[in-house]
């Protein structure tokens, strides 16, 4: 069978004018990147609840954050590093105020590629779950991201929150499982008794086929997979019931490993059951422009380094 291949944004342009039909209260703001963000589909669907405000993330915010106090569920898009980028105005007029606005951030991972490491969305994560009230969620698939989406349209948000969304198009593994979406709750994608590899975003499909290298090519080993729509807040029973299980425990980001998805999970570990865990991203660099599959390849994020450096650590 042949996946269909599509970027986490696409979901973003093609379920948010969707929803624009089912609440009259949602709006769209966009900093001059619509078209690449996706977030132009909801302009052109309704034009008098979309707001361009051109290359100005910083009004940007405070325009969001304003109309998020009068009844009006705001979506606000850039490119993640342009957005996160303007930290301080997010902690002040978003996070402080806890508004509940969704800042959504595209083209992150270095898997955007060619575009360079001025456009990769590569220690969002980081930022982002510093500041109090603050929600983080991250889609591993088209199929995850369109339900990720709509959550967020059809519940009434106690806060901000923080949607990462990636460029790359990729294999949605998950589109056949069509599982429900339960905010703040991982998802076992593959049973495993021995090996556990934390995964998320839009890594997920190279995970996957680590795991079956591993298998495959060494097969007293069992690996387990576990896919993380939400960051914050992270589940953390299910980290717990891992380690407790003797599990050897591995994270993989396509991010950077210094305060991200694998620092999340070792603090986790560290206040309810210290475990060893071997954390697999960007190591304190900043990588270098070129086709995804050489980047993940050089950088050790390709399905075959992953399983290389698991199968070192073990």
């Amino acid at each position: 069978m042949i996946m269909i291949k599509k970027a986490t944004r696409d979901a973003f342009g093609d379920v948010l004018p969707k929803m624009g039909e089912k609440y009259n209260n949602i709006v769209a703001v966009d900093c001059d990147l619509g078209k690449a963000t996706k977030i132009a589909s909801f302009g052109k669907a309704f034009p008098e609840r979309f707001f361009q405000v051109g290359i100005a993330e910083a009004n940007a915010i405070g325009i969001a954050s304003g109309m998020s106090q009068y009844g009006l569920k705001v979506f606000l898009a850039s490119f993640a590093s342009f957005l996160t980028g303007r930290y301080d105005i997010i902690r002040c007029s978003i996070a402080y105020s806890n508004c509940p606005v969704v800042l959504v951030g595209t083209h992150v991972n270095m898997s955007i590629g060619k575009d360079g490491v001025t456009q990769m969305g590569l220690e969002d994560v980081a930022l982002m779950r510093a500041l109090p009230n603050m929600k983080i969620l991250n889609c591993a698939t088209y199929s995850e991201a369109i339900k990720c989406i709509e959550y967020l349209c059809e519940t009434k948000l106690d806060g901000p929150h923080y949607l990462r969304l990636g460029r790359q198009p990729i294999e949605d593994v998950l589109e056949e499982r069509n599982e429900p979406f339960e905010f703040g709750k991982a998802t076992v994608i593959k049973e495993g008794t021995e090996v556990v590899l934390f995964s998320t975003g839009c890594i997920l499909p190279d995970v996957l086929k680590s795991a079956q290298i591993i298998e495959n090519e060494y097969r007293h080993f069992s690996v387990k997979v576990i896919n993380f729509h939400t960051l914050k807040p992270i589940d953390k029973d299910i980290i717990v019931e891992c380690a407790r299980a003797d599990l050897n425990l591995f994270s993989i980001e396509d991010h950077t490993i210094m305060g991200g998805f694998g620092s999340i999970i070792s603090e986790v570990l560290t206040d309810e059951c210290p475990k060893k865990l071997t954390r697999i991203g960007l190591n304190d660099v900043f990588p270098e422009s070129g086709p995804p599959d050489q980047l993940y390849e050089k950088y050790g994020l390709s399905a075959e380094k992953i399983a290389e450096r698991v199968l070192k650590e073990l």
